[in-house]
């Protein structure tokens, strides 16, 4: 870890797994944070009137608690450590107080210099965790930070370079997959463009810890989406990539898996084409086949899959809004991957046994595939809804139907 020669801050790693954190506030500040906390598996209390729709999905999936009010004296008992990052002053300056008087640390986001404690600016190398302190300059910290893990990923010697100057004119978009979640999985090309944004429009399947890694100065715009819950409107986010861009900004619009594959990306292109603002996309990996794999269920296999079909399960089979032939599918010997389908898996499951599936035909369910919450069911089509339900599977899922997915148990017996 380096510091400022300035620096009096102490940098040292905090043990949290099972320890009760704190943060107040529940913005973007917030959303940056927590999911770092949630890795190091802390015990994690929000306190908030009112939360992002990304810190919202964090709570519904059970991973903080979030507790729906404003913060009040009493709230840092048991606390190991506190995060003050509400938009009111006076609300963190109460918080640093309370955490002073009952020594817990305390991270001031507004004004880091007034906390007990300073987050660095930090980055992630094949295991190693790098922070960075630079004598309260959070901006040259994090240019730092950028420098050692693009030298650790290039190898070679690190350069303390400056941020992104404010660009005049014209920006551009670039929509980049981040790939199923985990954020060793973007692409190069995709990690090199975050660095350099100047707004970062992010949904809720992007790898949300890279978002930590962004320099204070970029704008995060939180795009996520809940299914059936609260959703940003598309028509809210490519005004946002519009309006940005014309403003003379990069903007990087952060996706989940692959932007063309079910993720409205080539809307946004088109969005952006139309108001002549330049835009590109950098691929990602699709969470539709990355997912599988990581759960030992591989796509094709010699002998017993020649075909892959991926198909969205947003509506049911028989919404008139549905363009997927189920009967063709049925008919079909090969792989499935259906994704978004975990609320209607009984009536996929129902059509393609009724379209000649057999019943026994192996399927695999993979819930936050490639995370640290990663869950895997294990059943067939006949059993499908029922194991879906039993274990409490919610999405984002990914649903594989084919003999594909039951290679696992003969690999398993093979090894046993």
């Amino acid at each position: 870890m380096l510091t400022g020669m300035s620096d009096a801050h102490y940098l040292v790693g905090l043990e949290l797994r099972g320890r009760r954190v704190v943060v107040v506030g529940a913005g973007s500040v917030a959303q940056r944070r927590l999911p770092r906390l949630i890795r190091t598996g802390a015990r994690i209390d929000v306190i908030a009137p009112e939360a992002t729709p990304a810190v919202e999905g964090m709570a519904g999936a059970g991973e903080i608690r979030w507790h729906r009010r404003p913060y009040a004296e009493g709230d840092l008992r048991d606390a190991w450590y506190a995060i003050a990052c509400t938009n009111d002053p006076s609300v963190n300056e109460a918080v640093s107080a309370e955490a002073e008087h009952r020594r817990v640390f305390c991270v001031r986001a507004d004004a880091g210099t007034q906390g007990s404690a300073v987050t660095p600016a930090t980055g992630e190398f094949e295991g190693l965790m790098i922070g960075v302190l630079a004598g309260g300059h959070p901006l040259r910290s994090a240019a730092v930070r950028d420098g050692i893990v693009e030298a650790l990923r290039e190898g070679r010697a690190p350069a303390d370079r400056p941020p992104a100057a404010e660009r005049s004119g014209m920006g551009k978009v670039v929509l980049v997959g981040g790939g199923p979640g985990d954020p060793e999985l973007i692409t190069v090309a995709g990690r090199r463009l975050l660095a350099s944004a100047d707004v970062v429009v992010a949904d809720r399947l992007a790898p949300r810890e890279l978002l930590d890694e962004l320099s204070p100065r970029v704008e995060v715009v939180d795009a996520a989406k809940i299914p059936y819950g609260r959703a940003a409107a598309q028509e809210f986010i490519n005004a946002t990539l519009i309006d940005r861009a014309k403003a003379g900004k990069t903007v990087v619009r952060l996706k989940g898996g692959d932007p063309y594959l079910f993720g409205r990306g080539y809307e946004e292109v088109l969005a952006c084409a139309q108001a002549g603002v330049p835009v590109s996309v950098v691929p990602g990996v699709t969470s539709a086949f990355a997912v599988p794999a990581l759960a030992d269920v591989p796509m094709t296999h010699r002998g017993v899959a020649h075909e892959v079909v991926v198909v969205s399960g947003h509506v049911g089979p028989d919404d008139p809004a549905s363009l997927v032939d189920w009967d063709a599918l049925a008919a079909l010997r090969g792989t499935i991957v259906l994704l978004m389908g975990v609320e209607r898996a009984g009536q996929f499951a129902d059509v393609l046994l009724a379209g000649g599936r057999a019943d026994d035909t192996p399927a695999a369910v993979i819930q936050e595939g490639s995370t640290s919450r990663q869950r895997i069911v294990r059943t067939t089509l006949g059993s499908l809804a029922d194991d879906i339900a039993r274990a409490g599977i919610r999405p984002p899922a990914i649903i594989v139907i084919g003999p594909v997915a039951g290679l696992y148990a003969q690999r398993a017996q093979d090894v046993g």
